[in-house]
């Protein structure tokens, strides 16, 4: 077994772990996931990081798990070390995240967990730096040129951020998958010049996105956070909505009916809520 398929292997048991306590424990999940109201007013920069242990469900899970998985067996052909594939990995995770908090930087509402950012990363990494490598279909006995499947990739992507109708996180999807790109080449120099034309296929159009985002944000307007709570705890993908905008709106409906009728009108259970909620 190679060193990468180890490292894979490792990640997966402390996504296991971790994402098990979070599903059973809501409170570990608020605690630990990727919150820009908790980054921002209380510096919990430590959640760039731990929101890529956490997964939204089962599904979720198993989804990138099986995917960290299948591309952990594509390494033959590099001389990508543990070292460097850790850091691919980590450095794709935290890259997501960020483009995500770029994005949605004065929206207190948006949460989300999933490792999908790392592993995007490390997928764009494999595409970089394996010359004519060719991504299958699950069970299915066919192969896509990786190029195609980044160029594919990027455009759901960029459709996803622009019509913002699921709630799956395409920032950090697309940040880690660009990070890992950029971080590839970077490590290893000699695949720029020996898989050109793959790299620029997929970095040019992802800097010219990033652009556009940066210099003409209007274009790309935030226009509705889906805030409606999800059957369960989370969706399929990395958008975690939690409870906490439930509790936003019983604060405000109290909020206003003190400051309409006074607190005197509040019953006592009614105070006890408000006093929990204020915690």
């Amino acid at each position: 077994m190679n060193t990468i398929k180890i490292a894979a292997i490792g990640l997966i048991l402390i996504n296991v772990i971790v994402s098990y306590i979070g599903i059973r424990n809501k409170s570990v999940m608020q605690r630990f996931a990727f919150d820009i109201e908790a980054i921002r007013s209380q510096k919990q920069y430590y959640r760039l990081l731990t929101a890529g242990f956490l997964h939204a469900n089962w599904q979720h899970l198993l989804f990138n798990m099986l995917s960290l998985y299948l591309f952990a067996t594509v390494d033959a052909g590099t001389s990508l070390s543990i070292t460097t594939y850790l850091l691919l990995y980590f450095s794709s995770l935290i890259g997501g995240y960020l483009l995500a908090w770029y994005r949605y930087k004065n929206h207190d509402s948006y949460t989300a967990v999933g490792a999908s950012g790392a592993i995007s990363g490390v997928i764009f990494g494999m595409i970089a730096l394996i010359k004519g490598l060719e991504i299958g279909i699950l069970f299915i006995d066919i192969g896509i040129p990786g190029w195609i499947y980044g160029l594919l990739f990027i455009g759901i992507s960029i459709y996803g951020i622009a019509a913002k109708r699921d709630r799956i996180s395409h920032e950090a999807h697309l940040g880690g998958a660009i990070t890992g790109l950029i971080l590839a080449i970077t490590l290893v120099p000699t695949a720029l010049t020996q898989n050109y034309i793959a790299i620029s296929l997929l970095l040019i159009p992802s800097m010219i996105f990033i652009g556009i985002m940066r210099i003409k944000p209007d274009f790309l307007a935030f226009k509705k956070v889906i805030t409606e709570k999800p059957e369960g705890l989370l969706t399929i993908d990395d958008r975690y909505n939690s409870s906490k905008i439930d509790k936003e709106k019983e604060i405000n409906a109290l909020l206003d009916k003190i400051s309409q009728q006074g607190l005197h009108k509040l019953s006592k259970e009614e105070r006890q809520r408000l006093e929990e909620l204020s915690k």
